[in-house]
């Protein structure tokens, strides 16, 4: 755990893998709820954690040394289910990457659990961990991915909440709203959010 400091009030917390990151986020959060700790925000990414709003970060780097972190708890709450047709463009080349046929890569990801690692991109946009098997990024990006696509790259899946470039591979598309301004809250999936896919025919 390493802690640099960002500006007069802020630390970024770098850890060395995703899930040291997710349970330090955890750990935050709790003992923000408890009065342990006075920031506020705490932004979760792949590897790092930012704290905004410190009175002492000085002080709190100190700290955290010799802070036990336990690992991150699966939440308790019902699991978010989003219904996908698996017509994406890249879902024969990802076939051909796992070494499997179609199906078998439509089983593989709707039997998977995923959890919401970090959110990012672009708003709604979470980073599902649960991937079993890896997924390299397409060489040449697309200029835009519509709205809805579900893709992957590295070990995560990811819904698109709007069109945008990306390069990652897609695998299918859903009509869930991700983001919604007049929602409360806007985006459908936060950091510790539970998913799963669920497969849909497609017409």
């Amino acid at each position: 755990m390493r802690a640099m400091p960002v500006g007069a009030r802020a630390l970024l917390i770098e850890l060395d893998s995703g899930e040291e990151a997710e349970a330090l986020h955890t750990e935050l959060l709790r003992r923000r709820a408890t009065g342990d700790l006075a920031v506020a925000e705490i932004v979760p990414a792949a590897r790092t954690v930012l704290l905004d709003g410190l009175e002492a970060p000085v002080r709190l780097a100190e700290r955290l040394v010799s802070w036990e972190v336990p690992p991150a708890p699966a939440r308790a709450e019902e699991v978010v289910e989003i219904p996908v047709r698996y017509d994406g463009p890249d879902l024969a080349d990802v076939a051909v990457h796992w070494g499997v046929d179609e199906a078998e890569v439509v089983r593989i990801h709707a039997t998977a659990e995923f959890r919401v690692a970090f959110c990012g991109f672009a708003p709604g946009f979470g980073y599902l961990t649960g991937l079993p098997r890896e997924m390299p990024r397409r060489a040449t990006p697309r200029t835009a991915v519509p709205a809805g696509s579900v893709a992957l790259a590295g070990p995560y899946t990811g819904v698109y909440p709007r069109s945008s470039p990306g390069g990652w591979q897609l695998i299918g598309t859903t009509d869930t709203v991700l983001w919604d301004p007049a929602r409360v809250p806007a985006a459908l999936l936060t950091p510790g959010t539970r998913v799963r896919f669920t497969p849909v025919a497609t017409p």
